[in-house]
């Protein structure tokens, strides 16, 4: 085909005169996409989801309303696509699961976060709002970025060095087998394959499907019990053979989301940046063979998970074992991990987890909860090993199509101004808000504070030996009658100085003195968090229902006065689980709302904690819109926490420290 590179190199008075002539020009330029797009069209061996004569029509209209740009698309992907039509075409495909954006003026995700809808059945953000949305009133927004990933140089040029590199497929869905066949068919260099089945058929399909690529040397195929979901059969039957590799990838067949929906679009985001498009899988194989300390990689979370997927939530001390094992410690909440369970890695990386001997029994039997096991665990696990190992993580985002070590991405979601969260909760006719940490901050942050500043008090007076062992013995005498409740129901202050006092041979009075001088020294330190105390007071005034839900041992009259000092006071109801006897942290005074509100009644919760104020109401399928603790916030502007291991309740480091942490944490979100 001649195109305008050789005229201008064969025929260089040809194209001057041409490019003077503004009119010949752009026919000229006209005449060059269409033949480059007919060169593509007839080259294009893709499946398609849409007809030619569809894709030539969604392209025109989406011109014609300022919603593709093929030049913005192309830099915002770091790839150059042969025509228009490849680029729309890409967009198209990865549209539709990805949050990529097909222009400045059409925000895929923001499309997708405000029609649940269209997201639910799967239907493509652009295709629809052309076709539907517009003429439905649905907006489309313009592109609005979270996150400026500190990107990393990558190519795609050249093919990447011949390493040994195995693929380990754990497999459900027997379609899943075709999928990643006609992926590996597209690499550049030949592949081991290490499949695990759950049954006999799905085997037979696996080693004739495999067998038959011929970029796939060896075929391993198991049958395996139904136990330890995908990372069981990894290392039960393969962890041995993958440390005889350069590298390896992980993937296994997933068909629907966290809350069990039946969508598919987490597994197209995860296989479409780890095993199928071969733009950003030669970007991986090659950065792998530059950088050797780089060790482990996978894209950025997916965007429609909440947003505090990256949260340990309910694993934490499931990893315990793990963690001592390997010799890490356990730190900040938040953190990056290749959520589910989908990457690439360095064997090497990962050594003390695969050079190992494995058995079924070692894994938890199913069923397993969605969230809270040793499988959870370890999946968040991975990337803490990498690293303790001397290994980098490397992460692509497609938003950009960049890759990157920053692993600031796992808070991106959190960045919301005021009017923003107003924008969000004027929408609901009930608001519901958490209490310390959402409406009330303490000054020096540190709740067990008041508590060591009693011991003070109480060494001073003769009444015990040491401040920090009372602050040690009090929270163990609350979680004594805790215990005799059989964790049923909740515990008040006065309860569990009632119980001291059999310790330290205190009267009744006195026992319920020193309970009301704790309450006391926390209530001094008591401030508001002053924009979500301004936006709770304007519900109110707007005539939401407006409820404060609290996990406490302070009593209903206790919280009611600490609310009332940071300007809290009327139009509101008050739940507290010490009067209650139901907690949100187990599901029980969440139970309680959702049974308590109307047939119809639009209800989101707003809190600071992941699991009590997020994760379960969602399990009720109560909305929530989760908020930064101050710790977490501190974390994201990238400072240590001061108060890990032995310093959490060190005085010098919480007078220094906590206020700090407190007036940085005010605004509960990033980017105010």
């Amino acid at each position: 085909m001649i195109n305008k590179q050789l005229i201008k190199k064969m025929m260089p008075s040809v194209f001057n005169f041409v490019k003077k002539q503004p009119l010949l020009f752009k026919v000229a330029k006209g005449v060059e996409r269409r033949l480059l797009t007919r060169q593509y069209t007839k080259s294009s061996s893709i499946k398609k989801r849409y007809s030619q004569k569809a894709i030539t029509h969604l392209l025109k209209n989406a011109k014609e309303n300022g919603l593709f740009d093929a030049a913005w698309y192309s830099a915002n992907q770091c790839r150059v696509f042969s025509c228009e039509q490849e680029a729309f075409e890409d967009y198209l495909n990865k549209g539709a699961f990805s949050c990529v954006n097909p222009s400045p003026a059409f925000d895929t995700e923001l499309y997708y976060k405000c029609n649940t809808d269209i997201y639910l059945q799967g239907e493509q953000a652009l295709v629809h709002y052309i076709a539907h949305g517009k003429s439905e009133g649905r907006l489309a927004m313009p592109v609005s970025r979270k996150w400026y990933p500190k990107a990393i140089r990558s190519t795609a040029d050249g093919e990447p060095k011949n390493q040994k590199i195995a693929m380990c497929f754990h497999v459900f869905y027997g379609e899943f087998i075709d999928y990643y066949e006609k992926c590996l068919a597209k690499f550049g260099q030949s592949v081991d394959v290490f499949v695990s089945v759950a049954s006999d058929e799905l085997a037979v399909k696996a080693i004739k499907v495999f067998e038959s690529c011929p970029k796939v040397n060896n075929v391993k195929v198991k049958v395996v019990p139904n136990h330890g979901r995908n990372f069981g059969p990894m290392l039960v039957e393969f962890s041995q053979d993958l440390l005889k590799y350069d590298l390896f990838c992980h993937m296994h067949s997933k068909k629907s989301l966290y809350s069990g929906r039946a969508q598919t679009q987490w597994a197209d985001y995860l296989g479409e940046y780890l095993l199928k498009d071969q733009h950003v899988i030669k970007q991986v194989l090659n950065h792998f063979d530059n950088n050797p300390k780089s060790g482990i990689y996978y894209p950025t979370s997916f965007w429609m998970m909440p947003n505090w997927v990256n949260h340990w939530l309910k694993n934490k001390p499931h990893a315990k074992k793990m963690a001592n094992e390997w010799d890490i410690e356990l730190k900040d909440d938040f953190l990056a991990y290749p959520a589910g369970g989908m990457f690439w890695a360095r064997p090497e990386a990962l050594k003390q987890l695969l050079n190992k001997d494995y058995s079924y029994d070692e894994f938890p039997k199913e069923p397993l909860p969605n969230d809270g096991s040793e499988l959870h665990a370890l999946e968040r696990m991975l990337g803490l090993l990498a690293e303790k190992n001397g290994y980098k993580q490397l992460f692509y985002y497609p938003t950009s199509g960049q890759f990157t070590h920053d692993q600031s991405y796992i808070l991106a979601q959190y960045v919301n101004s005021a009017e923003g969260i107003k924008n969000q909760l004027f929408n609901f006719e009930h608001v519901s808000f958490d209490v310390f940490d959402t409406l009330v901050r303490r000054k020096y942050f540190v709740p067990d504070y008041a508590k060591l500043l009693l011991g003070k008090s109480l060494v001073e007076q003769g009444i015990v030996d040491d401040a920090h062992t009372f602050v040690k013995i009090r929270n163990n005498a609350e979680f004594e009658v805790r215990q005799q409740k059989n964790f049923v129901g909740d515990v008040t202050i006065f309860e569990t100085y009632e119980y001291l006092a059999n310790q330290y041979n205190w009267t009744s009075e006195q026992a319920e003195n020193y309970a009301e001088q704790e309450f006391a020294y926390d209530l001094e330190m008591v401030l508001p968090k002053d924009e979500m105390v301004d936006l709770f007071n304007e519900l109110i005034l707007r005539g939401k229902q407006i409820t404060v839900a609290s996990d406490t041992y302070y009593t209903h009259e206790q919280v009611s006065l600490m609310l009332a000092k940071v300007g809290v006071s009327v139009g509101f109801e008050l739940l507290v689980s010490s009067n209650l006897g139901m907690r949100k942290d187990n599901g029980t005074l969440w139970q309680h709302i959702k049974q308590s509100l109307p047939e119809g009644q639009s209800f989101i919760h707003v809190g600071d904690n992941a699991v009590a104020d997020a994760q379960i109401p969602g399990d009720f399928g109560l909305q929530n819109l989760h908020i930064l603790n101050p710790l977490d916030k501190w974390h994201a502007g990238g400072f240590d926490n001061p108060f890990v291991g032995g310093l959490n309740l060190n005085e010098a480091q919480i007078l220094k420290w906590g206020p700090l942490v407190s007036d940085f944490g005010r605004f509960p979100f990033l980017g105010e």
